[in-house]
């Protein structure tokens, strides 16, 4: 069985290309309000990207907000994909173990989906129960790029940012090789420092585009230590020029150039 990072690490070598698009569609904001409408455009999205796009990570708060409907579309997503690119659940759950075990059922089991954002308040063993399926990724959030993020991640913990001691507990947690972190484009000075710690763990990376981040360096710090960074574009590319899929299609060819340009 592959570990999920070497599954991420061929995905991303066989379509030359660090780019994950975020399937974050907002209802409201399409042409027609129905369920069945939003599938053919999500269907459609895939079809236009996938030859391109190794990675797709899906905010379940759009889905979720729909009620069972959303729901049962989370599960017809992942089969859609059907393997042929890997699917980040941005669901960004932690809870006590137990409740844990039963969030990982839901996604990796039910749901299908081939890794889960964590959020690691409160502690290694609300992580552990996402860790165990060893092909099924732990993205765990370490510094954000929202900028309500220096509430508590910059606060000093043992002499240091608390980010830095989830960037430790994730390393120290990755004995499968399917833990990687979350770390926002917008504080490249963070992400140097954090890559010091994390070394070889993969980063799924938010912030570049309508964030400001920068993707030069983004791709340069997060490729340190032989280290995969996957780069996350949602508003840029599913609401590009007039949202066509024309223009969806374009956007993800753009950055998918300057993706492979830089690397």
């Amino acid at each position: 069985m592959l570990s999920f990072n070497q599954k991420l690490i061929n995905n991303c070598n066989e379509k030359n290309n660090r780019l994950c698009i975020g399937l974050d569609i907002d209802k409201e904001r399409l042409r027609i309000k129905t369920i069945s409408y939003m599938q053919n455009f999500i269907k459609e999205i895939i079809d236009a990207t996938i030859s391109k796009c190794p990675v797709y990570k899906i905010n379940f708060a759009f889905y979720e907000q729909l009620g069972f409907e959303g729901y049962k579309l989370l599960g017809k997503i992942s089969e859609y994909i059907d393997g042929r690119a890997l699917t980040i659940a941005d669901a960004k759950r932690g809870d006590i173990g137990n409740s844990s075990k039963f969030y990982a059922k839901s996604v990796f089991e039910t749901l299908n989906f081939d890794s889960i954002t964590v959020a690691p308040y409160m502690g290694e063993d609300s992580i552990e129960p996402f860790c165990k399926y060893e092909d099924k990724g732990v993205f765990i959030l370490c510094h954000t790029s929202n900028p309500g993020s220096e509430n508590f991640q910059s606060k000093i913990i043992d002499n240091d940012e608390l980010y830095i001691s989830v960037a430790k507990l994730a390393s120290k947690m990755n004995q499968n090789n399917n833990i990687g972190l979350v770390v926002g484009a917008t504080k490249n000075n963070k992400m140097k420092k954090i890559r010091e710690f994390s070394k070889s763990l993969p980063w799924l990376i938010p912030g570049v585009g309508f964030q400001g981040g920068s993707l030069k360096d983004s791709l340069i710090i997060g490729s340190s230590y032989n280290s995969l960074p996957i780069i996350n574009v949602s508003r840029g590319i599913i609401y590009a020029g007039k949202g066509s899929i024309k223009d969806i299609s374009d956007a993800c060819d753009s950055y998918t150039k300057q993706i492979r340009e830089l690397l």
